[in-house]
């Protein structure tokens, strides 16, 4: 029976050995294994999976092939709706999404939806990528305003749709968080510039080193040479706690760590000329995807001990359960039911303690999770040389502030409307992190679509 047949393991990197490079953890699915994983598949008449997945996969359509053998068929099915499916294998919660409506979930373990996407993609990569015929051109022109997965995705969307389109990034590489953000080991960069080619080989011009509001402002872009604007330029601008030493050497917002990190191949010094000094202690502020990443990257870079700082328990860590367990058996350290007071330096400007007050659980608060209350009298610290602050990021408000009629809410997110992703003014769009706040990268995808399929509308009216 499907149901107490075990879903089929990705085989990964021992945690002993991975800690000492940047090489991607999991080795993905052969194809013996992906065929064997697409059989648990019961073929549902009514698949509830695809209620769960953003950008409307089929997914048993696409299992249904690789099951038959049919990888580049599997492939293309799942790029009728995915344009950067190699990405969503491997960074996408399918256990939030499509892996939590499968039916084989109720009484065992559910399909690896989301491996199975990253094997097609990487098959298809592997042997030739093949480029759908371009359709009519519809003679109106869309710019899209930041080259992350919310941006990249609306591009391809309405490149296929006939219409032209130029995207305009402000850094020096395309592809948003999945470029600085997101870390080798999980998600190669090469897997990303792979994607990106593909979404410029459908037609899609990209301009780099270019910053909306700077550069040029949405009113210069709309006045007469786009017909209609995406702004899906993220949550790039970090968050800090506002503590006593803050501002020391040595201490970090997540944005900073990972950037040098990733995008400016710290983990490469000295054959890239970005180094970071990390130290042997590291404390890394926050429970989250990015906080996760930044204890890990930080093993990887030669700290000795590195600390997960976060003021609730192990049951309320919002990181996915993956990588919160690849990072146990890497030997982060959680310092649980935790929280920072105050930053101590070390006569000389640099950081030399951090201290720490305990905390315990109390009433739930407007989440729907309890409260974190802080224990008087219970302060300790912490010796360490580099503290990473992971508490969240905020969009950069250099587009909002630049832009007349643009409305934002007390966040800084762009206030839109949830159907059309239509914003306050006529014919400019938005999606991603700077329409929600920091959220997953295919939630992000999802606006995308959703935004290309209401400018489409808009602009053939």
């Amino acid at each position: 029976m499907a149901f107490d047949k075990p879903a089929v393991e990705m085989p990964k990197q021992a945690p002993e050995d991975r800690i000492h490079n940047f090489f991607e953890v999991a080795s993905g699915y052969t194809s013996e294994m992906a065929v064997e994983e697409a059989q648990r598949c019961l073929n549902c008449k009514d698949p509830q999976c695809i209620k769960g997945c953003p950008v409307n996969i089929d997914i048993p359509g696409f299992i249904q092939l690789v099951e038959e053998g049919k990888f580049i068929e599997a492939a293309w099915k799942v790029k009728e709706t995915n344009a950067l499916p190699a990405i969503c294998g491997r960074v996408c919660p399918q256990e939030n999404q499509c892996q939590k409506f499968c039916v084989l979930g109720i009484r065992g373990q559910p399909i690896e939806i989301g491996r199975l996407e990253r094997f097609v993609a990487d098959f298809e990569r592997e042997k030739d990528i093949e480029i759908p015929e371009p359709p009519e051109p519809t003679g109106f022109k869309v710019g899209v305003i930041g080259a992350g997965p919310a941006g990249l995705t609306a591009a391809a969307e309405l490149v296929k749709m006939g219409h032209e389109v130029e995207i305009f990034e402000a850094l020096h590489t395309a592809g948003g968080v999945l470029m600085y953000g997101i870390p080798q080991f999980r998600l190669p960069k090469e897997i990303v510039q792979a994607e990106v080619m593909y979404i410029k080989k459908l037609g899609v011009k990209i301009h780099l080193d270019s910053m909306i509001g700077k550069l040029y402002t949405v009113g210069e872009l709309l006045g007469g040479r786009f017909d209609a604007l995406f702004i899906g330029s993220g949550a790039g601008l970090p968050r800090f706690l506002r503590l006593p030493g803050e501002n020391l050497s040595g201490i970090y917002s997540a944005n900073e760590f990972l950037i040098r990190t990733n995008l400016m191949k710290a983990y490469r010094f000295p054959e890239y000329d970005t180094p970071i000094n990390i130290g042997n202690r590291v404390a890394v502020i926050g429970g989250g995807n990015v906080a996760m990443d930044s204890a890990r990257c930080s093993l990887r870079l030669g700290a000795e001990q590195v600390y997960i700082i976060y003021r609730r328990g192990m049951g309320e860590l919002p990181a996915r359960h993956e990588e919160v367990e690849n990072a146990e058996a890497e030997g982060v350290i959680f310092t649980l039911l935790n929280n920072p007071v105050r930053f101590i330096d070390d006569g000389r400007g640099d950081v030399k303690e951090m201290e720490l007050i305990r905390m315990q659980l109390g009433e739930p608060d407007e989440s729907g999770r309890r409260r974190p209350e802080s224990l008087p009298g219970s302060e300790w610290r912490l010796p360490i040389d580099t503290v990473v602050i992971a508490i969240g990021q905020s969009p950069n408000p250099i587009i909002q502030q630049t832009t007349e009629g643009l409305e934002v809410t007390r966040w800084g997110t762009i206030i839109h409307d949830e159907e059309t992703m239509e914003t306050t003014i006529e014919g400019v769009y938005t999606g991603g992190d700077v329409a929600t706040g920091a959220a997953t990268v295919i939630s992000a995808m999802g606006a995308g679509k959703k935004a290309a399929a209401a400018i489409d509308t808009y602009l053939r009216k």
